[in-house]
């Protein structure tokens, strides 16, 4: 088989781990779509592993999922959970307990007259679309809000109520069913948030392992992280991310092969294993197929 991984960084842990394991009984290539003709390889690899987030990455998987390539995550999954706004309206739209989400064209928008009333603080301000060294914020008044105006004058954002929590998030990661898991301090935290802390799956309740599957479902995503809060009541969830890192995970790199090949095997017909995605509206392909992922052929 021919695997390819689109980004421009193959030796990530998770990647270098993966393709140690396809190879020698496998090819693996790598393309860095920032560097890669726009009209894309010829000829296809047998699929694509889409670990890349730029404009031009994902009309380089568009590219090659037209022309019948499989491609994980499909390009369309991956744009929509780049746009906070969109990932919460969908969320919700699916009942997932998703944080309640107000968009904004700009902080300012939300300081002046109609804006937010003094009872909405304390909040959380972030980035509407989500890449490195983004907004991510507390506002506890109108005056820290008015700062961030200041440091991001012509930011989209989205504003969500602030949950009292105890500053850890639960990241919970999938690949094609299979849930990893670990503890790190919120981004909100005031402390150095150090690195993650390993969590066992099977030491989650049930329900929690349904809820993150479920996310893939909603969102199309074969390979994804969701971050979790633990508030009052449900957990809740307060994002979404496609393709993520999954470093120190031991069994990631053999789902991912595993993946990689069922894919690679089924080409075309390839319908993916998370379900149809955007919560069954048509732009995603596939229907939900049940079962664990297969042993690594390599």
């Amino acid at each position: 088989m021919r695997i390819c991984l689109l980004t421009p960084e193959p030796g990530h842990p998770l990647l270098a781990a993966t393709t140690a394991l396809l190879t020698p009984r496998h090819q693996v290539e790598s393309l860095d779509p920032g560097a890669t003709d726009p009209a894309g390889p010829d000829p296809l690899a047998d699929v694509y592993l889409l670990k890349a987030r730029t404009p031009r990455a994902l009309a380089l998987a568009r590219r090659l999922e037209a022309r019948g390539a499989p491609v994980i995550n499909s390009a369309a999954a991956t744009e929509l959970c780049q746009d906070r706004s969109r990932m919460a309206e969908l969320a919700r739209a699916a009942g997932l307990p998703f944080a309640v989400t107000r968009t904004a064209g700009s902080i300012g928008e939300l300081t002046g007259p109609g804006g937010l009333p003094a009872a909405g603080f304390p909040l959380v301000v972030k980035s509407r679309h989500s890449r490195r060294h983004d907004l991510v914020a507390k506002a506890e008044d109108l005056g820290r809000l008015e700062q961030l105006a200041r440091d991001w004058p012509d930011e989209p954002v989205v504003v969500q109520p602030f949950t009292a929590n105890s500053g850890w998030d639960q990241k919970l990661w999938v690949i094609a069913g299979q849930v990893f898991a670990a503890r790190r301090r919120s981004e909100l935290a005031a402390a150095d948030r150090g690195p993650a802390q390993p969590l066992n799956p099977v030491d989650l309740p049930a329900d929690r392992l349904d809820l993150v599957r479920r996310v893939g479902a909603v969102f199309g995503l074969d390979v994804y992280g969701v971050d979790l809060l633990d508030g009052a009541g449900e957990p809740l969830i307060v994002d979404v991310n496609a393709f993520p890192g999954i470093r120190g995970q031991a069994g990631a790199p053999e789902a991912l092969a595993a993946l990689a090949l069922r894919a690679a095997a089924e080409g075309p017909a390839y319908r993916g294993t998370a379900g149809t995605g955007l919560a069954g509206q048509p732009g995603l392909p596939g229907q939900p197929r049940a079962g664990t992922p297969a042993q690594v052929d390599a």
